[in-house]
């Protein structure tokens, strides 16, 4: 088995086994996004992906999760799909759960009876980026979705019945836009309400188009404060009975675990207490 570029996966999929489906990201386009800038889209054909699962499942017992790779597999043809997920459930028949990354324009794409034929055939989660609930910002960064598209990818994923995972992320639309940003998301994820959101703060990465504008002076980084400003913002607006919220990427500059609603208060409260004592996740240890 082999890995091709650069290959990423959600915190929470650190004990999964990474297929990759696709190499690279079918968009590509995002302004502030470096993670597949060096790779070149293919759609790996479907024999050497069923190669390589048959490959490891020689280590069978120890997978409980697989995770299809890498930026968007969901672009793959249904068909091509339910034979990847028919090939885990022959040679994996002991796996807990099978997830991807998805874009709301490739859920969105396809039917309510092909999205319910790839959950009952096995693939129960989604992670999906947000990344922002504000048209213009999502104009900004060259997203190529609007807000009207989450809500109609959310609600197919909530018809067939899979979970979905939303990363959004703090500082996109700079020290301007913060108060837009923070409002905006806040929107999206209350009126979609997923089942988990992962919080990420913006970084700026030399080998992208932010990082142009950011060194003409077109963007202007929010600092430690005013992230944790927006990240407030946003839980005191945000209204999503149930949902998992976590900011534990390593991008952030405070680490924050909890339910909402029941728990808006005590992560507002911790958020104040980081501003009041200045204690920042330092610059150093911080990721992307």
């Amino acid at each position: 088995m082999q890995y091709y570029g650069n290959v990423f996966r959600p915190p929470s999929e650190a004990r999964s086994l990474i297929i990759q489906a696709t190499v690279g990201c079918a968009h590509n386009k995002c302004s502030f996004c470096y993670m597949y800038k060096d790779d070149n889209f293919i759609i790996r054909p479907l024999e050497d992906i069923k190669k390589d699962l048959i490959e490891m499942s020689q280590y069978g017992s120890y997978w409980r999760r697989i995770f299809l790779a890498d930026g968007d597999a969901l672009v793959l043809k249904t068909s091509d799909l339910l034979e990847i997920l028919k090939t885990i459930k022959q040679y994996y028949p002991n796996i807990e759960r099978v997830s991807s990354y998805a874009t709301a324009g490739d859920i969105n794409r396809k039917s309510i009876e092909e999205l319910t034929a790839l959950r009952d055939a096995g693939l129960e989660m989604l992670y999906i980026g947000f990344e922002s609930g504000d048209d213009e910002i999502l104009r900004k960064i060259n997203k190529g979705l609007t807000y009207k598209d989450y809500v109609s990818a959310m609600a197919k994923c909530k018809e067939v019945g899979f979970k979905t995972s939303i990363t959004i992320i703090a500082g996109l639309g700079g020290v301007e836009l913060m108060e837009q940003n923070a409002k905006g998301t806040a929107k999206i994820i209350s009126e979609t309400k997923p089942d988990y959101v992962s919080y990420l703060t913006m970084r700026i990465y030399k080998n992208t188009p932010l990082y142009l504008d950011y060194i003409n002076g077109k963007f202007n980084m929010p600092n430690a404060e005013e992230i944790l400003q927006e990240m407030k913002i946003f839980l005191e607006n945000v209204d999503s009975e149930g949902t998992i919220f976590r900011s534990n990427h390593a991008s952030n500059y405070v680490l924050l675990a909890g339910t909402l609603n029941e728990d808006k208060k005590g992560l507002i409260e911790a958020i104040d207490k980081t501003l009041k004592k200045k204690n920042f996740v330092p610059e150093v240890l911080r990721g992307f």
